[in-house]
């Protein structure tokens, strides 16, 4: 084994540790142009393209694919800027790239998976079908995006629980938050209601929601009864609807149930629940009277 000494040390280093440091740094200039030029590209191309987006839209679009090039440039970086070190070293890169070529064959008849889950995600970006910060229901699993890659979808759901669900397997993908969100909810009225007295005070309820000075920015029209949906067991739905922005829907529902219920009952209008009734043998009134008058 060679003596370890100042000189060989300052002679490899002038060799070799010049260029591997200059790779080093070439790989960090690169990764800085990465992270200052990308941006202003990939929101330049999303601004302009054909399909109308929201403010908040376009700023998704943007970052989910700011997350995926930026990962895709950072392992092009490290893969280049290692070959070029072990060339520098002389490590022979021709046989271990073939090596690799022949393992990645090899491999590859296993990997059909994995190579499914690739073309799935490139086509999930391309189509925009779903953004970080969308709510959407991937493979029957719903929730919000937390990260989309080329291989795989991650969803946290209502219980905070994380769902790590490969591209591939995702069949149909439903988001929830695409442009427009909408309020969709029955309200269920007793028998003996007035229909036309309890849409007209669910049309204003709705009316007063939009303009009320919290609410107005985030409803795009007022809820409104649709119909009169079902006729059901214990009581009459009242289908309503509205268009609000996206991620909205939820609390605005929330909040149009509430002033309902207070709206209901200062208008003395009953909201139905089941009623059963028990007799333990004994005849009810009227068949009594019915009998008597026999």
């Amino acid at each position: 084994m060679p003596e370890l000494t100042w000189a060989s040390v300052a002679d490899w280093f002038m060799n070799y540790g010049t260029r591997i440091l200059g790779i080093a740094v070439v790989g960090a200039l690169l990764w800085l142009a990465l992270n200052k030029f990308l941006p202003p590209v990939i929101r330049r191309s999303v601004a302009q393209t054909k399909y109308r987006e929201s403010k908040e839209g376009m700023e998704k679009r943007t970052n989910t694919l700011l997350f995926v090039f930026r990962g895709a440039g950072r392992v092009f970086i490290i893969v280049v800027g290692l070959m070029m070190i072990l060339a520098v070293l002389g490590v022979p890169v021709g046989p271990m790239l073939a090596g690799f070529g022949v393992v990645g064959i090899a491999i590859g008849f296993g990997a059909h998976f994995l190579i499914r889950d690739l073309i799935a995600g490139t086509f999930i970006i391309l189509e925009n079908q779903y953004r970080v910060g969308d709510v959407a229901r991937v493979a029957d699993v719903a929730g919000l995006v937390e990260e989309v890659h080329l291989r795989k979808t991650v969803l946290r759901d209502l219980d905070g629980i994380v769902h790590h669900i490969p591209n591939g397997e995702i069949r149909v993908a439903s988001n929830f938050t695409r442009h427009f969100a909408r309020v969709n909810l029955d309200v269920s009225v007793a028998y003996g209601t007035d229909l036309d007295h309890a849409i007209a005070v669910i049309n204003r309820v709705g009316q007063e929601l939009a303009a009320d000075e919290a609410w107005h920015q985030v409803i795009k029209t007022p809820p409104q009864v649709l119909r009169v949906n079902n006729l059901g067991s214990s009581g009459i739905d009242i289908k309503v609807i509205g268009d609000v922005k996206p991620m909205q829907q939820w609390a605005v529902m929330g909040q149009l149930r509430l002033r309902l219920k207070k709206t209901f009952d200062a208008e003395g209008i009953e909201i139905p629940w089941p009623h059963t009734k028990v007799y333990f043998g004994n005849a009810l009134p009227d068949d009594r009277k019915r009998d008597g008058a026999g």
